[in-house]
């Protein structure tokens, strides 16, 4: 890991944490994942909530990471340590606290979501992602989730047959999301394969967690009311 990396990080240093943006991306980029690892343990301990100062280096090392990610377009190479941060902030409370105000796990995930996300026109990254960003759906905060199905909708369009095993968990979101009934057909819903028409029921599927209205799809071929 890098020298500063290694002094902001292992001694949560935050008066030395700017100065991660004087460095060159190309400089850093050998050790994002080593960083995102460090990040991760920092994150999960038991102190985390409660010590600021172990907050705000989280948030200035996350976000210089992936800047840097971006800039040198190193996604794939640290696209598995990225996520497993990403999915270790679904092991903690993740609810607003009071009006508008997330946890220090939810900024984690906020933090990291686009990076990885935008990047729903590449498959391995997607291969990891999408499982985990169904989870989000899931994890109740509503702004995630929003941000989520933003992502997966274009995902769905890039590479349908990556969300076409999450349907169920998705359409189980959809629902509990707006409280109203989705027809979806069964078969769609199960086929063993993707075929084409499950392939655009994900699709659509994705998209109906964008509207705020009632929501309601009828397929005419073998329908049956999903419930969660």
């Amino acid at each position: 890991m890098h020298q500063l990396f290694r002094l902001v990080l292992g001694q949560r240093d935050l008066s030395r944490a700017g100065d991660l943006f004087s460095l060159e991306d190309a400089v850093i980029e050998d050790c994002l994942s080593e960083a995102l690892e460090e990040i991760k343990a920092i994150s999960c301990s038991l102190d985390y909530l409660t010590n600021d100062n172990d907050q705000a280096v989280v948030e200035i090392c996350i976000t210089r990471i992936t800047t840097a990610i971006r800039e040198t377009r190193s996604i794939e190479r640290h696209g598995a340590a990225l996520v497993s941060l990403w999915e270790s902030c679904l092991e903690h409370n993740l609810q607003p606290q009071g009006k508008d105000e997330d946890t220090p796990h939810a900024k984690i995930a906020s933090d990291i979501t686009s990076c990885i996300l935008q990047n729903y026109n590449q498959p391995p990254v997607m291969a990891l992602a999408v499982p985990v960003a169904v989870k989000f759906l899931q994890g109740g905060n509503k702004e995630l989730s929003r941000n989520m199905s933003s992502y997966l909708s274009l995902a769905a369009i890039a590479k349908a047959d990556l969300l076409a095993e999450h349907t169920e968990a998705i359409t189980c979101s959809v629902l509990r999301g707006r409280d109203r009934p989705l027809w979806v057909s069964h078969e769609h819903m199960y086929s063993p394969a993707p075929s084409l028409h499950s392939l655009n029921t994900t699709k659509q599927i994705i998209h109906l967690t964008m509207y705020e209205g009632p929501v309601r799809m009828n397929y005419t071929a073998k329908s049956s009311c999903v419930t969660c």
